[in-house]
């Protein structure tokens, strides 16, 4: 009888140690500029209360989910996104959190969902949230994190993009012209890019909105300056929420942000707890999904049963953001680097496991702070399929423990990089590594 070889679930991946690596560069890049903004990181569950995610947004989310009963009995679901998470650490703990506070993530997500390109069933995501302040300065700070942390990954200003709207903004300008129903209209409104004009119009017949509703509707959306704006509101609410976007682009312009941000009110953010400020993250022509989106979410908390702690926070997905980092060439190498392989002609196996300590423990004395990586053969083999495996793991240089060229106190030792031999102690290896 044959045996069915395990198949990969669809919609995950495997991490093998190449792929691991540009996983791992990717995370190390986003935990550094978040800990330099002084966010904070924090954790949770990898599964809650199904409630939870039906509570924030209605019992249609669970076709999205992974979800189950538990041997308790109780209804539980792997999570799909982090901020109802958040929200429930906010509620727990609402006395005794010092507000504002800014706290990051990088959980690993599930979503029962079409897989396709730039969208799994299984990811990551960094999440970056400022709880316990209105301020706009809050929106300012995550943004300015958002464009330092592309910026580091290698893009240019001109090759990604902060659209910015704001469900406010949209709010008072749907009461304007009298849309009978919001709720209805804002899923809609989401979705206007990706269905078409006669799709677009058709849906928002459908909830509830006259031709001319619709027409003064996409104008509006379609505005590209804040002039234009200015000129298709009129309540003073209107003027309020669009003062929030002026004062906000001021403050990024300061700060040198200025062409990382532009106006696109077509950004609406489907989910229903959004309540100011909403932003997505685009690669230049949004020829891909959005890279990472946000908003502000005032009212979420107080929706999940606590009192009302303001938000604002945004998510920025791994599949998506490795995409276009591959596409423009800015991952580094998968391949392994090893500071030191530690060879014997003789197969002293003692010896090596030695001077491969040694090194390791000279680590605390290194230039730049960080540990050597030392590998050395696991069994004895011949000096060429020693060389072999440190070329193989991309070793620069190579010390000999046994060369019969050094003195008591030193090693031979071959500088990989550019083919040269040389002898000496601990610390001159450490130096030619550096040199």
């Amino acid at each position: 009888m044959s045996i069915q070889i395990p198949q990969l679930p669809k919609g995950t991946r495997d991490f093998y140690p190449e792929a691991e690596r540009i996983q791992n560069y990717i995370f190390d890049t986003w935990r550094k500029v978040a800990e330099s903004f002084a966010y904070e990181e924090y954790e949770g569950p990898m599964f809650e209360h199904l409630e939870l995610y039906t509570g924030k947004s209605g019992d249609e989310i669970v076709s999205q989910l992974y979800n189950f009963v538990d041997k308790g009995d109780r209804a539980i679901a792997l999570r799909p996104e982090m901020t109802p998470t958040l929200a429930r650490l906010v509620i727990q703990k609402a006395r005794e959190l010092k507000k504002p506070f800014k706290w990051f993530s990088m959980p690993r997500l599930f979503r029962y969902e079409k897989a396709q390109k730039g969208r799994l069933r299984e990811f990551f995501q960094l999440n970056m949230d400022i709880i316990g302040t209105e301020s706009i300065y809050a929106e300012a700070d995550l943004m300015a994190a958002i464009a330092t942390m592309l910026r580091k990954f290698g893009l240019k200003d001109g090759e990604f993009a902060i659209g910015v709207s704001s469900r406010k903004l949209l709010a008072t300008y749907l009461e304007e012209i009298g849309a009978p129903n919001p709720a209805l209209v804002y899923p809609v409104l989401d979705r206007r890019l990706k269905i078409g004009p006669e799709a677009f119009a058709k849906a928002l017949t459908d909830a509830g909105l006259s031709d001319e509703q619709i027409q003064k509707l996409d104008a509006f959306m379609s505005c590209k300056s804040i002039e234009e704006v200015k000129a298709a509101v009129k309540s003073e609410n209107a003027s309020a929420a669009l003062d929030e976007i002026v004062e906000l682009f001021a403050t990024l312009q300061s700060a040198g942000f200025g062409e990382c941000v532009n106006l696109d009110l077509s950004i609406v953010r489907g989910l229903a707890y959004y309540t100011g400020i909403v932003f997505e993250v685009f690669d230049k022509g949004k020829s891909m999904r959005a890279i990472a989106g946000g908003g502000r979410y005032d009212s979420l908390t107080e929706k999940l049963g606590g009192d009302r702690i303001p938000g604002v926070g945004f998510g920025m997905g791994d599949v998506v953001l490795a995409d276009l980092l591959r596409e423009h060439n800015l991952l580094p190498s998968p391949k392994q680097s090893v500071d030191f392989y530690i060879a014997s002609f003789t197969n002293d196996m003692k010896k090596v496991f030695e001077t491969a300590q040694m090194f390791r423990a000279s680590s605390s004395t290194a230039e730049n702070g960080t540990n050597f990586t030392v590998s050395h053969p696991l069994a004895p083999m011949k000096m060429g399929k020693q060389l072999d495996q440190a070329n193989y793991q991309g070793a620069k240089i190579v010390v000999y423990v046994d060369g019969d060229k050094a003195q008591a106190g030193e090693f031979e030792f071959k500088d990989l990089r550019d083919g040269t031999m040389h002898v000496g102690n601990a610390d001159a290896i450490v130096k030619q590594l550096n040199s």
